[in-house]
Order: structure tokens, then C-alpha cells, then sequence
């Protein structure tokens, strides 16, 4: 991941507690091949970002929802403003939309960076925690550490697919926390952006039409397992890399002799999905397919349904279906 540009600066409130101050950077970061540990901490904080529930968007053409982010983007990206320009009125914008949430002082990291053929701008305010190390006399002697696994407030911006202006990108996102609804907000405001995909909730939608798909298709139980296998380790690799899932892409994955197969039952299903979906780590990790066969029964479920429209009585060993499939309730009740 090679930075392109870098630069800290530091966020505290007043002695008084009754504003945010910014402590400009004396000047612009070194390169990143001459500073090693600014690229592996910009790494951490993209490693720790991925892994964090996120509101997604786009910039707002008009409005009161648009702000100045794109217009000062678009004077960086032309040559006509420097990077440390841009940081500064990033931050000088974000301090007074956080005027009254004093908790957040601490290093405001910016960052443009490249990963292959995308860029992205990171935007993350870290703090600090104090420790202990061990100095060169071998003594023990206070040590303070940036904590780059507690992120609260963070955003960034796919600067590729932005340029792209393809209609249905949402390539702004920012860290969406239910504890820090405020801190979102801030960040909303700051970027100027018109939330679009709700993550939990396509990110479900999509587990359900593939549920609808592998019953449909009939497929036994190995082959059920192995595509959701696919599917997962797909989300869960798009999720590491800080990307959307692509229905198109996904559907070649999960049927290879039939790339466009899953493409088409989405649509043609109309489940109203977006055809790319940001992933959502907390809902991944409740899916998976509880399968078995054994004395000519056949059963295969979600593992989301285990405890709401199916229980499970282990004293008497026994499945409790609460809501029978139509299909299979048609044919229970059909008369001879």
C-alpha cells in the first residue's frame, strides 16, 4: 500500500473545555519510502478501519447536505492545491463541527494512498494511551503509544471511483459506531455526503437471496456448504481490503459454469439490491448453513433462523420448524 501523502495533526479542547484547538503539523510528512513507520501506522489504522461498521455514501450534488470536500478534492487532485493545504482545511472544518464533543482530542492522521489501481483518502483521528517500554539503560521509563485498534472517529473516500462518477458508486464511507452517533454526524457534515447503502441491511438481503437461490437450484449439502463457503470468504476478503462486494463478480464465483445465474436470480427476483454492497462484518459472522441427512429426511437452514423461526430441543433431540416453507406446507396439506 504506498502512501502517496501524509500528514498529523493534533485535535485538544481548551483548558476551559469550552472548544477544540488544532495544532497545525510543522510541515508536510516525509515521503513514505523515507518514513517506513508512517506507512505502517496508516496501515494499522486501514487494517483497523475495515473491521468497523460504516455508513456509506456519496458526495450531495446540492443542498444543505453538500459541502466544500469536493471542491477542495478536485483543486488537490488538479495541481492547485498542496496536500498540507488540503489537511489543514480538513481540519479546521472538522474541529468546529466537533465543537462540543471534547472527548475526541487526540492525532488527526490524513493520508492519500494507492492500492493497486485505486486511491483512496483516509481520514482518522487516533488517540493516545500512556505505557511503559524499556530505554536504553534497560530501565523502565513511561512510553506513550498511539492506539490504532480503537478507532471512533474515521472516514475515507475512494478517490478512483468518485472520479469514475458512475451513478450508483458509494465510494465515501465513515465509521458508524451506535455508540457515536454525534461523532458520525460531525463526519457526515465534514464530508458533505448523502448516506446511501444501509450496510447491515443489503448485507442481509443478499445472505437471503442466496438462501432463495441454493434452495431453488436444489443443490445437496456438500455443494451447499462449499457456496456458502465461496460467499463468505468473498465478503470476508472484500471486508479485509476495505471494498464492496460486486454482485456481478460474486455470482461468477458461486456458480463458475454459470457465471451469470445468481446475477440474474437477484434481479429477476427483485430483492432491490445495489449492485455493489459494502459488507457487514457483524452480520457475516451470524451466517453460516446448518445441514444433515440421515434416513431419507434431507435438512438445511439458515443458522440466523436457530432460535427464532426454528428451535432446537436437545433434551428430546428434535427440530421445531415454526414457519413451514409454502412449498413444502402445500404438499403436506395437498388431499389425495
Amino acid at each position: 500500500m504506498p502512501l502517496l501523502q501524509s500528514i498529523v495533526h493534533r485535535l485538544d479542547p481548551t483548558l476551559d473545555g469550552e472548544r477544540l484547538t488544532l495544532t497545525a503539523a510543522p510541515q508536510e510528512q516525509a515521503a513514505p519510502s523515507d518514513d517506513p513507520v508512517m506507512t505502517s501506522l496508516v496501515g494499522a489504522l486501514n487494517d483497523t478501519y475495515n473491521t468497523k461498521p460504516k455508513g456509506w455514501g456519496r458526495f450531495a450534488d446540492e443542498g444543505e447536505s453538500a459541502g466544500p470536500l469536493a471542491v477542495w478534492l478536485r483543486a488537490y487532485l488538479a495541481g492547485e492545491q498542496s496536500f498540507a493545504e488540503l489537511s489543514m482545511a480538513l481540519a479546521e472544518r472538522l474541529s468546529k463541527q466537533l465543537q462540543e464533543q471534547l472527548s475526541v482530542s487526540g492525532y488527526l492522521v490524513i493520508s492519500h494512498q494507492r492500492q493497486g489501481d485505486t486511491e483512496t483518502l483516509l481520514i482518522a483521528l487516533v488517540h493516545q494511551r500512556e505505557g511503559i517500554g524499556i530505554n536504553s539503560e534497560h530501565h523502565a521509563v513511561p512510553a506513550a503509544q498511539l492506539n490504532t485498534s480503537q478507532l471512533t472517529l474515521a472516514a475515507r473516500i475512494n478517490l478512483t471511483q468518485w472520479q469514475s462518477d458512475a451513478p450508483s458508486a458509494q465510494y465515501v464511507s465513515f465509521l458508524k459506531d451506535r455508540g457515536g452517533k454525534k461523532l458520525a454526524e460531525g463526519l457526515v457534515a465534514l464530508l458533505g455526503m448523502e448516506e446511501g447503502v444501509d450496510a447491515p441491511a443489503e448485507t442481509r438481503t443478499l445472505l437471503k437471496a442466496f438462501s432463495d437461490y441454493v434452495e431453488k437450484e436444489d443443490y445437496d449439502d456438500e455443494v451447499s456448504r462449499e457456496k456458502t463457503d465461496t460467499l463468505v470468504d468473498y465478503a470476508n476478503e472484500q471486508l479485509r481490503r476495505g471494498e464492496p462486494m460486486t454482485l456481478e463478480e460474486l455470482s461468477g464465483l458461486v456458480n463458475e459454469q454459470q457465471p451469470k445465474a445468481f446475477y440474474e436470480h437477484i434481479r429477476n427476483a427483485d430483492y432491490g439490491l445495489s449492485p455493489e454492497i459494502p459488507p457487514d462484518k457483524r452480520t457475516l459472522s451470524q451466517f453460516r448453513r446448518f445441514t444433515g441427512r440421515a434416513g431419507g429426511v434431507s435438512i438445511s437452514f439458515d443458522s440466523h433462523l436457530l432460535g427464532s423461526s426454528i428451535e432446537y430441543d436437545a433434551a428430546q433431540d428434535r427440530l421445531i420448524i415454526k414457519q413451514v416453507p409454502k412449498q413444502l406446507r402445500e404438499q403436506l396439506t395437498k388431499k389425495d
